[in-house]
């Protein structure tokens, strides 16, 4: 185990769009980054050898959130390469329209699975993993102040995720480890666009103040500041970063 005085994060979800962005910011922060992903290694590459090129410190580890086994490589080898963890951003989730009918159960029980399991698995291994002063940050999502139709499964897993930051606030008590989430809005990524006409993607656009999209790094801002040193003071709370959506 190499200890060192460098501060550590894991970002799962960290090969593309937010958790990609988020990888990048806290590397330029300072964080050595263990950029975590589901499957594809070229784009988890990509991330890493950007945050090395530009000085940072970044290692790829791939894992499926909702596996026990596979969370525990992931903290495991961030223990192993860089002998401390001082934040844990949980950014790994999957989005499947479905509207609440009976043949629709398999997209929710994926759903849950990957963003309501994998939080819990995540967010309980940080627990055991952080010191003094370290940070969970899970992802939630704005679309739970709108309740559009077919968005049933993701804000259902959504609205449990926000429940378990509220409650691990509290269960961690007198270990000075803050538990937030940021709940974007539309963010322009590659994940959004995918199916949608242009007519669609200004539509949603606009039901910002701001009329666009946010951007991946307006996100990877927020969760910086919970990660840094001016969220100490912010705990269980959900920040809505979504441009006045909601």
């Amino acid at each position: 185990m190499n200890q060192s005085s460098e501060r550590v994060a894991i970002v799962t979800g960290a090969s593309r769009g937010i958790g990609r962005a988020v990888a990048r910011k806290l590397a330029a922060d300072g964080f050595a980054v263990v950029v975590n992903y589901a499957g594809n290694v070229e784009l988890a590459n990509d991330t890493v050898a950007g945050i090395e090129a530009a000085g940072g410190r970044a290692l790829a580890v791939r894992g499926d959130v909702g596996d026990p086994a596979a969370v525990e490589h992931l903290f495991a080898t961030a223990l192993e390469t860089y002998g401390r963890l001082d934040a844990v951003v949980n950014s790994a989730g999957i989005m499947h329209m479905a509207h609440i009918t009976s043949d629709n159960l398999e997209i929710f029980d994926r759903t849950l699975t990957t963003n309501l399991r994998g939080s819990w698995l995540v967010m309980a291994r940080a627990a055991e993993a952080l010191g003094q002063g370290g940070r969970i940050i899970a992802f939630s999502s704005s679309v739970l102040g709108k309740s559009f139709p077919g968005y049933g499964a993701y804000i259902a897993s959504k609205a449990g995720v926000e429940g378990l930051v509220r409650v691990q606030a509290n269960e961690l008590r007198g270990r000075g480890i803050t538990v937030n989430a940021v709940a974007p809005g539309p963010v322009a990524t590659e994940l959004f666009f995918e199916g949608k006409s242009d007519e669609q993607v200004q539509a949603i656009a606009n039901l910002s103040p701001f009329e666009r999209l946010g951007k991946p790094e307006e996100i990877a801002d927020a969760v910086a500041f919970l990660a840094g040193p001016q969220g100490r003071w912010v705990n269980g709370q959900i920040l809505r970063v979504n441009g006045g959506m909601v």
